[in-house]
């Protein structure tokens, strides 16, 4: 085959195999050949011979599949966040591996997991959020490669854990009401009364201090008049079965 300036002789089984290991992706197959052409020596007989060997070493044991500036970078991240928030552990840990033999950044893998625990883990289990800041905090300690063992570690812990989204849905509501509604002002019994002059403007006054009622609760007006009897935080029991994950397979 001749490739413009370059000289290349490769078996059509041998582009069979680039094609397999670039995933069926053109550009990646492409940029593979071009490393092949670019580290291999030409021989004797003027051409430049691409072998198996060769084209294995090219794409470095399938990084290529995965361009961490490109399209497939989106994808797979989007594939582990989904894979988690769908309790798959075993997709969760697969395109994480995926993302790590491509050399994507573990502290932005890290910060994926911490975002999947709040928005879709919630609630429901709240030690997520403990569990996969501390990830990040001892991926930034470590460092690669023992922060793939913390990485999975946090990303299953998320995947397995039972799932609630009410958090996420009760700050939406509330952000959405605060830009597009008059929400009144802060009723006067929980206003904060530092000086006296405050309080005889009746900051404060009449408010109930939870703790000197029964169970340390007591019921008052905290939102404001325009927006009384509103409710944002709705938990469900949205909850997976961890019995449906332990027989997945």
């Amino acid at each position: 085959m001749d490739f413009g300036e370059y000289n290349i002789k490769i078996e059509d089984e041998t582009l069979r195999k680039l094609a397999i290991i670039s995933n069926g992706d053109v550009r990646t197959a492409l940029n593979g050949l071009e490393v092949a052409v670019l580290t291999t020596n030409m021989e004797e007989d003027g051409y430049i011979h691409i072998t198996d060997e060769v084209i294995k070493n090219s794409v470095q044991s399938r990084k290529a599949i995965f361009d961490k500036n490109g399209e497939s970078h989106y994808d797979n991240i989007s594939a582990m966040i989904k894979s988690m928030r769908g309790s798959d552990p075993d997709a969760a840990v697969f395109y994480l591996a995926r993302a790590l033999n491509g050399g994507e950044d573990p502290m932005f893998l890290a910060r994926r997991i911490v975002i999947c625990a709040s928005e879709d883990v919630g609630m429901a289990n709240p030690n997520a959020l403990v569990v996969a800041n501390s990830a990040m905090q001892a991926v930034h300690m470590v460092g690669m490669p023992e922060a793939r063992i913390i990485l999975a570690e946090a990303a299953i812990y998320v995947a397995t854990s039972n799932k609630s989204n009410a958090s996420y849905l009760a700050i939406n509501e509330a952000l959405e009401d605060v830009k597009n509604k008059e929400t009144g002002e802060v009723p006067m019994h929980i206003r904060n009364a530092p000086i006296e002059k405050m309080k005889e403007l009746g900051y404060h006054e009449g408010y109930k201090y939870p703790h000197d009622f029964p169970n340390h609760y007591v019921e008052q007006q905290y939102l404001p008049d325009e927006m009384a009897g509103t409710k944002y935080y709705n938990p469900n029991n949205n909850e997976v079965n961890q019995e449906n994950i332990r027989n997945k397979s």
